[in-house]
C-alpha cells in the first residue's frame, strides 16, 4: 500500500502554520518504508489552494503543527488525514516518528 505524507517546512524544520512554508516535504511510502521523499513548493497561501493542491498531488496524510478549521474540513472532504500539533522538527525525523507510532503531539498552533 502506498501513502504520501506532506509536511510544511521552512529553514528545515516543520513550519509552525502550513500556509506560511517554504516547501512541502512529500515522502512516498510503500509498505511502512520510505522509498521517495520530494520537495515541492505550493502554490500561493490563499484559503482552500494548499489542500486541494497536496490533494492533487497524492498526499493522503500531513503532519501540522498549526492550521485553521477550514483548511481542516477541506482535507478531510479530500480524504486526507490530518495530524494537528506537530512538534517543529525535522521532518524526516517526524516521519519516522509517524511511521513508527511514536509522534508525540500537541496543541494546534493556530488560532483561525
Amino acid at each position: 500500500m502506498e501513502q504520501k505524507i506532506g509536511i510544511p517546512v521552512v529553514n528545515g524544520i516543520l513550519s509552525a502554520h502550513f500556509g506560511h512554508c517554504q516547501y512541502f516535504l512529500i515522502a512516498v511510502v510503500v509498505d511502512g518504508k520510505v522509498k521517495d521523499v520530494i520537495e515541492e513548493v505550493p502554490p500561493p497561501h490563499e484559503p482552500g489552494v494548499i489542500p486541494s493542491w497536496l490533494s492533487s498531488k497524492g498526499v493522503n496524510t500531513v503532519l501540522v503543527g498549526g492550521i485553521g478549521q477550514k483548511a481542516v474540513n477541506l482535507f478531510r472532504q479530500f480524504g486526507v488525514n490530518v495530524v494537528i500539533g506537530v512538534p517543529e522538527k525535522n521532518p524526516r525525523e517526524l516521519i519516522d516518528d509517524f511511521l513508527s507510532d511514536t509522534l508525540i503531539t500537541g496543541d494546534n498552533q493556530c488560532s483561525h
